[in-house]
């Protein structure tokens, strides 16, 4: 049984308030505001049962001590947050006005990055309460923000990794055929939880000519002998994401089946090892594409190569051509070419890669050989 992680500490969360309000400085921002969600999960350690009407936002800035405005009735829940220690809580009481309580924290003609998931009855009512402040989406302004992770989270994402490859390890032993894909995805959802995730974000199934629709949602499609069938699935352990995805076949794959997914293993393996220091995220897209076009199926490779992984399952850095901001030690993302055959099949291979000082070293290290299932 793995042992549980060192939780958090409040000196974590101050340090990264501090680079979040020295990155927005750095990016010509008065500061940040960040809504409920992963970039609150992050900076403070405080996750809100849900987002609701009622304001709670992040105030970062690097001229003040962050402060967290949040309604009085859940100030106690936002007390024993692992970062409330790091920062000044601000509560406010239903009737009165939660956005003139918050304006005095913004200054005057300042510009601010706001968290993509703020809702827009509270940007507006900021916007009432402060109309000389400017705003700008913090994917935009800030998307790196997230992406490079220290020991501790690189150990989460490790941890979480490991569990998912351990999920597909045993998910080879069940049997497939004459089974419907939403029960398969049962049993990816119940050995995930087993493995140790909190939650179970996705369980992909796709079998036959369903594998072709990269996002398939498993369905009540029987799956038969002969079929390929994709298989994604992760959640969060640790509260950190895990996502793997490997294509198994129902029997022994003809001659083209194996070729396809001989062509996205080559794929996946040049993909991976574009992966270093200074090398542009589309620099591993192109080499993954790269295999795919020359053996002819670039039209049948239809998405990025790949997506960033932390709190959540899918963020910035995105592998995908026109991206050349360039890879540092920390950042972990997926990398996941495919090919899809409409009315056929399709094949995808991906693991999560982190960038090392010399490199990348993959997070999952299951074989990616065709899987014969039953």
């Amino acid at each position: 049984m793995s042992l549980e992680p060192a939780p958090f500490t409040a000196d974590d969360y101050r340090a990264r308030m501090a680079r979040a309000a020295q990155s927005a400085a750095d990016a010509g921002l008065d500061g940040v505001l960040v809504a409920p969600g992963p970039d609150m999960v992050h900076l403070t350690g405080y996750r809100p049962t849900a987002a609701t009407e009622r304001l709670t936002l992040l105030v970062v800035a690097a001229d003040r001590d962050p402060v967290l405005v949040v309604p009085a009735l859940e100030a106690a829940d936002a007390e024993h947050a692992a970062g409330a220690p790091a920062l000044t809580l601000l509560d406010w009481t239903d009737g009165t006005d939660p956005y003139g309580i918050t304006a005095p924290l913004l200054g005057v003609g300042r510009r601010f990055a706001v968290s993509d998931n703020t809702w827009a009855l509270h940007l507006l009512g900021l916007q009432r309460a402060r109309p000389d402040s400017m705003y700008t989406a913090l994917t935009e302004a800030l998307p790196m923000l997230r992406a490079v992770k220290d020991p501790a989270e690189l150990a989460r994402l490790e941890a979480a990794g490991a569990a998912a490859d351990a999920v597909y390890e045993e998910i080879l032993k069940v049997r497939f055929a004459g089974r419907r894909e939403s029960d398969v995805a049962g049993d990816l959802a119940a050995l995930l939880l087993e493995s140790g995730h909190s939650q179970v974000d996705f369980t992909v199934v796709g079998s036959g000519p369903n594998g072709a629709n990269p996002h398939h949602e498993a369905g009540e499609r029987v799956i038969a002998p002969h079929d390929m069938v994709v298989l994604d699935f992760g959640g969060l352990k640790h509260g950190y994401g895990s996502d793997t995805s490997r294509t198994v076949h129902v029997g022994e794959p003809d001659a083209d089946e194996q070729r396809v997914h001989d062509v996205v293993r080559e794929a996946q393996q040049a993909g991976c090892e574009a992966v270093r220091p200074g090398a542009a995220c589309q620099d591993v897209d192109r080499a993954a594409r790269a295999v795919i076009t020359d053996a002819g199926y670039g039209e049948q490779f239809i998405h990025r190569t790949g997506h960033g992984i932390g709190v959540t399952t899918h963020e910035p850095p995105y592998m995908i051509e026109g991206e050349e901001r360039p890879l540092v030690p920390g950042m972990c993302f997926s990398v996941e070419p495919g090919i899809y055959l409409p009315g056929r099949f399709g094949v995808r291979i991906e693991d999560i890669v982190t960038v090392t000082a010399n490199g990348g070293r993959r997070l999952n290290t299951t074989s990616r050989e065709l899987a014969v299932v039953e």
